[in-house]
């Protein structure tokens, strides 16, 4: 029996040339992979395990037609997520990505349901550093005022995407949070109030002020009002995209989550100084952020630096995944010492705490 397979030719040009073609034909095998995913083929094919499935079989069992079956999984092959033994399909390690990993799924539906329309916009998005692509979703300026009104499935997908990396770093940082026992702590670009929640839960004595625009505090509010909490909770409706919009002050802590990578430097450098002036003397600043030169692997980095596309077209035209060194640079000229930087938190965050000197 022979297992036929793709990989690239053995000598560089044609090995070079050929990972060419990947990219070229990139976007006809996304669609192809998640339609084997999503239409329930691949799981077909695993259930099978070793003996694998026919084309023949799978229209018997009523997965779909010859010719779409066979379209499909020819893709699916060629991208080494099934291989073909005989006449009959076999899942790869590859396909088992798909069908088993969060992260892969997470991303799959991110980027089907979110951004590949839109991206068809990039080119005007980068020259006009505007979200020209945004009007695949709806009618905002930027993505962040039109997140709570989402029609589906890009809602689910945006939220899962976004939650995904932060659900596995906010239980690993809150003795960092509390380190100091802040009792006033600002929570910039509070979202939908995770982290408020589990700040709150974490140490009963602190009070947070919650910052993000109108609707997404209303979000967080309910969120807290569910758990019980809202009466240590303040609500501080900004849009920090004003730069006279001044912070609440005499903070002991402010944070700052998956929050600055959605604005320019421009933007991040005015942030860090109001969050600056919102802090009292001896406050501390922390950020937890994904910075693509910071990470241990080169999937992790790989999987940043393609996300900063979607800031391009679809959030906000103008931010992107940051080297870490920015955060510092504009950190350091808003007059906040960096103290410490911890990388290797949940999937791909960093955590740097910022102080600001005694008066």
């Amino acid at each position: 029996m022979t297992t036929q397979r793709f990989s690239p030719p053995g000598q560089k040009a044609f090995a070079a040339r050929f990972e060419a073609q990947r990219i070229a034909f990139g976007p006809v095998v996304f669609h192809c992979v998640r339609l084997a995913w999503k239409r329930g083929w691949l799981q077909a094919i695993a259930d099978s395990a070793a003996s694998g499935l026919s084309v023949a079989e799978m229209v018997a069992q009523g997965l779909g037609t010859d010719y779409a079956l066979r379209v499909v999984l020819e893709s699916c092959l060629s991208a080494g997520v099934v291989t073909l033994e005989a006449d009959r399909y076999v899942l790869d390690k590859t396909g088992y990505c798909v069908l088993t990993d969060t992260m892969t799924q997470v991303h799959i539906d991110f980027v089907h349901d979110v951004c590949y329309e839109g991206l068809m916009k990039l080119d005007a998005s980068l020259t006009d550093e505007a979200p020209r692509g945004l009007s695949a979703l709806g009618d905002w300026p930027t993505l962040y005022e039109g997140l709570s009104s989402l029609s589906e499935p890009a809602k689910t997908s945006w939220f899962a995407f976004d939650h995904l990396h932060s659900d596995t770093s906010f239980p690993a940082i809150l003795p960092d949070v509390f380190k100091t026992q802040p009792q006033r702590v600002m929570d910039i670009g509070a979202n939908t109030g995770k982290f408020a929640r589990v700040a709150l839960q974490h140490d009963d004595k602190a009070q947070l002020h919650l910052v993000d625009l109108p609707q997404q505090l209303a979000v967080a509010e309910q969120t807290l009002k569910d758990a019980g909490l809202m009466e240590r909770a303040t609500l501080h409706p900004r849009n920090l995209l004003d730069l006279s919009a001044e912070l609440p002050g005499d903070m002991d802590l402010v944070w700052l989550s998956q929050f600055l990578s959605c604005f320019s430097e421009h933007v991040i450098a005015s942030i860090l100084q109001r969050a600056a002036r919102a802090l009292r003397p001896g406050g501390q600043l922390l950020i937890l952020d994904t910075f693509w030169d910071r990470q241990r692997y080169d999937i992790a980095a790989y999987c940043l630096i393609n996300t900063s596309p979607y800031f391009t077209a679809m959030a906000s035209g103008n931010s992107k995944i940051y080297e870490g060194s920015v955060y510092v640079r504009h950190a350091q000229a808003a007059g906040l010492q960096l103290q410490d930087i911890r990388d290797g938190i949940g999937y791909s965050h960093s955590l740097m705490r910022f102080t600001k000197a005694q008066a």
